[in-house]
């Protein structure tokens, strides 16, 4: 049964705790007594017990830092996925799924991800930090041509050839600008999502322009790894979160970290919405990347600064207190 203790920090591990079981007889807990044990050790690691707040900023930072844990072991995962189609045989499937049509602009992709058509490089560092961020994204192989093309007849070809095929999503190219307006006479532009296996198609249609590219959709390696980065980074961002406020930091380090959960949780508050929009809004067989529901690295110069904020919170919890040890003042007395 000692082995519950750990959920007190070392200070607090006291054997009279388990003594009234022990001395009943008992050898095991049940599970309530277990689960009663486990809540108060880890109130217990937040120390300040008169605080009614800081129960919420653990679990505040518990949840940000598990979700950048998530979002870190999750990039590490897609690693694993599959090469994209070369351009030769990305040019062949074009051929096979729209007949007729001479793509321009195929060329193999460089990277998984890509800045602008290119690899992830430090030369790119300005590009992500000063709002261009959103540029850092999955990489596709494809091209256009000139023309129209036949949606259903193209939805069935892809369907014989294995893909399956979502709801093409119709929009508007642009809204009205006042009357007199026909909305009959408004262009429009189809968008088709297609997969098969791990390969994501989307074939667009834009007035008399077609446009096609191929994707890889993300690995099943992604979901475990997301769930292990996140489970580890909310228990370790507890347990220092835990240790800095039992050593009852100054008014500097509880400001400076209040700014670090304010720089990390702004953009996500943000990002959320507008990517649950926008995948509600057309068919995603992979979604996107979770880093880009954090509102990176669109927001990556907030994310550094929140981590700077965070350190130097730490390091000044790590100084060495100014209030006297009882040692001392006796001492002194």
């Amino acid at each position: 049964m000692r082995k519950w203790l750990f959920a007190y920090p070392r200070d607090y591990r006291r054997d009279e705790l388990l003594d009234t079981l022990l001395e009943a007889g008992r050898t095991r807990l049940t599970a309530r007594e277990a689960a009663n044990l486990v809540r108060h050790g880890l109130r217990a690691r937040l120390g300040r017990p008169a605080s009614r707040t800081v129960v919420l900023w653990a679990a505040l930072t518990a949840v940000i830092c598990g979700l950048f844990g998530a979002a870190f072991a999750t990039r590490a995962a897609w690693e694993t996925a599959r090469p994209l189609p070369s351009a030769a045989q990305a040019t062949s499937m074009l051929a096979e799924i729209v007949p007729g049509k001479h793509f321009e602009g195929v060329t193999d992709a460089p990277s998984l991800f890509v800045v602008y058509g290119g690899p992830l490089r430090w030369s790119a560092a300005r590009v992500l930090l000063l709002g261009d961020g959103g540029e850092y994204q999955a990489a596709t192989v494809g091209g256009g041509t000139p023309g129209n093309a036949d949606v259903e007849a193209t939805v069935q070809r892809l369907r014989d050839l294995g893909w399956t095929v979502y709801a093409p999503v119709e929009r508007d190219l642009y809204g009205c600008a006042g009357p007199p307006c026909d909305p009959a006479t408004i262009p429009t532009s189809t968008t088709l999502v297609a997969s098969r296996g791990d390969t994501v198609f989307t074939l667009e249609l834009t007035g008399s322009y077609l446009s096609a590219s191929f994707q890889r959709a993300a690995p099943w390696t992604v979901w475990p790894a997301g769930i292990a980065g996140f489970l580890l980074g909310a228990a370790a961002s507890f347990l220092v979160f835990g240790w800095a406020s039992r050593r009852r930091p100054r008014t500097s380090a509880t400001l400076l970290f209040a700014a670090a959960l304010f720089l990390w949780w702004t953009p996500t508050v943000f990002a959320v919405p507008l990517a649950l929009n926008h995948h509600l809004g057309e068919p995603h067989p992979s979604w996107h990347p979770l880093w880009e529901w954090l509102g990176q690295p669109t927001f990556s110069l907030l994310f550094l600064l929140g981590t700077a904020a965070a350190v130097l919170s730490l390091a000044v919890s790590a100084l060495p207190s100014r209030r006297r040890t009882p040692a001392r003042l006796a001492t002194a007395g």
